[in-house]
């Protein structure tokens, strides 16, 4: 029986940071433009959690509790993922990896630069029964933007997780501002386990965030139907919808559709609904 695996763990970690990726045109008047930034502050951190994922699912040794076990890419797979200046290392006795973009700005294959450092400290024997890691980041930016957060993975049986999301913020570069948040989902596995693939797993998503974006507007953002992720889609929900009320009395309804994988949602804000495009 297949249990949780990494590539577990690394899709509840994309998909939570996937929520509220909406990019909406700013001069629409169905949308206010605090919702918007709400969104676009949300879709940072997504990119984000991306890497996160990669990093539990690719970066690390096959068995991070056998010493010297090798890693599950070569050098060159590594540097092709995380950018030429990026490089790594493994502590057994801690289960703790490291990946260190250096001190100075290092451009990655999404473009982006960074520097500072990704640290996954793996907290259970996950080849063996279940997943568990906590990532942070060590004076870490993305195009001069510090991120820091704290991600706490936790197993409750069946292949679903909780995601425990603390101490998150993006400082912009420039005074631009600060989006700080917390949030708490969890990840109810419904198909693929006890399979040995992971293309048929289907997770429900339930849960809340709660923070302040970057204009220094406070935000809830709530799932009111379960958001639907399954793997043949891993960029995007199918389904489900997410309400997000502000301090300025706004709300907006996010939602992702019927099943079909693809980059479209809706949004109605005020009873106006309009189609958008997904980051």
């Amino acid at each position: 029986m297949r249990t949780v695996s990494l590539r577990s763990l690394a899709f509840a970690c994309l998909a939570s940071g996937a929520l509220l990726t909406a990019s909406c045109n700013r001069n629409n008047d169905a949308t206010p433009s605090d919702d918007i930034t709400t969104a676009e502050d949300r879709t940072d951190d997504n990119s984000e959690t991306a890497m996160s994922s990669e990093a539990m699912k690719m970066a690390g040794p096959a068995d991070p509790t056998v010493q010297g076990s090798a890693y599950l890419i070569g050098e060159n797979d590594f540097k092709a993922r995380f950018g030429t200046c990026a490089n790594r290392s493994y502590d057994f006795a801690t289960k703790t990896l490291t990946i260190d973009f250096g001190t100075t700005n290092c451009l990655c294959a999404d473009g982006r630069y960074r520097r500072g450092k990704i640290i996954v400290h793996f907290t259970t024997d996950v080849l063996t029964r279940r997943a568990g890691a906590v990532v942070t980041r060590d004076n870490y930016f993305v195009n001069d933007n510090q991120h820091t957060a704290t991600r706490t993975f936790t197993d409750i049986g069946g292949g679903s997780f909780t995601v425990d999301v603390t101490n998150a913020s993006i400082i912009r570069a420039n005074n631009g501002g600060t989006h700080s948040w917390t949030a708490n989902w969890t990840f109810t596995c419904t198909n693929g386990f006890g399979t040995p693939q992971v293309s048929d797993d289907v997770y429900n998503v339930t849960g809340s965030a709660t923070g302040t974006n970057r204009k220094n507007v406070g935000y809830t953002a709530t799932i009111q139907n379960a958001l639907v992720k399954r793997a043949d889609c891993p960029k995007y929900f199918v389904q489900g919808t997410i309400a997000v009320t502000n301090t300025n009395s706004k709300t907006m309804t996010l939602d992702y559709g019927t099943g079909t994988c693809d980059n479209v949602a809706t949004v109605t804000v005020n009873g106006h609904t309009k189609t958008i495009a997904l980051r």
